[in-house]
């Protein structure tokens, strides 16, 4: 039977501390979110956010795209089954079941950066209460040297990390080239995040659409698809 997280200083946790590295490959890891404070389930990430962690060894901030997320018990033996009650009956009623379930996510790696270390910033950040994301100084739009160890922090990318990370375009490719995800909808789901928190830059999402036409320059169809779901 696997325990849940253990959960330490919640009250000095960064709001964009979401989750803990729990499973790392080269090419994605697996995270499970933390539990909130108030008696809740954790808040599933949206399908397409942007995440980050970090290599303590080299100091790299990963970045990575979140692809599948699970809520499920932790005890893998025994399923959910459904009680026919609201959130606030099963607060009053059922409150070990908020104990009993797990939220994960699987984020690809897109790429990462030489930046601040995200844990450091986000503790200052925290002290601070109303500091700015620091930009990344240098950006590689490729897999890091090392995955983020087990048991690294996963925080929620700020805004303008992510217009920062996707100045350039390489990533759309890697993010094409995935095998475990459904990589089509995943791309057109990072294009429109990126453009929305561009605030409508008609140049980048033109600029983007022109590299999604390079990559799939023989699949045309499958263009086509991703094109369709970029809508606004």
């Amino acid at each position: 039977m696997h325990l849940p997280l253990p959960q330490f200083a919640t009250k000095e946790r960064h709001p964009n501390h979401i989750a803990e590295v729990i499973e790392t490959a080269s090419t994605e890891f697996l995270a499970q979110c933390l539990d909130p404070d108030e008696l809740s389930f954790p808040v599933m990430p949206p399908f397409g956010s942007w995440v980050k962690s970090t290599d303590i060894d080299t100091g790299n901030q990963i970045f990575a795209v979140i692809y599948h997320a699970t809520t499920t018990p932790i005890d893998s033996i025994h399923r959910a089954r459904a009680l026919g009650m609201s959130l606030e009956e099963l607060r009053e009623q059922q409150p070990q079941i908020f104990a009993m379930l797990k939220t994960e996510f699987r984020a690809a790696i897109a790429g990462f950066s030489t930046g601040t270390n995200p844990a450091s910033s986000n503790k200052s950040k925290s002290q601070k209460g109303n500091g700015s994301a620091p930009i990344p100084t240098k950006i590689y739009q490729y897999l890091p040297p090392r995955p983020p160890q087990i048991h690294q922090a996963v925080y929620r990318c700020e805004p303008e990390e992510i217009i920062a990370f996707t100045e350039e375009l390489d990533f759309l490719r890697s993010l094409l080239q995935l095998v475990s995800a459904p990589v089509d909808a995943l791309t057109a789901a990072t294009i429109r995040e990126a453009y929305i928190l561009r605030k409508g830059d008609r140049e980048w999402l033109v600029k983007a659409g022109r590299t999604l036409g390079l990559v799939l320059k023989d699949d045309y169809d499958r263009l086509r698809y991703i094109l369709s779901q970029l809508h606004f």
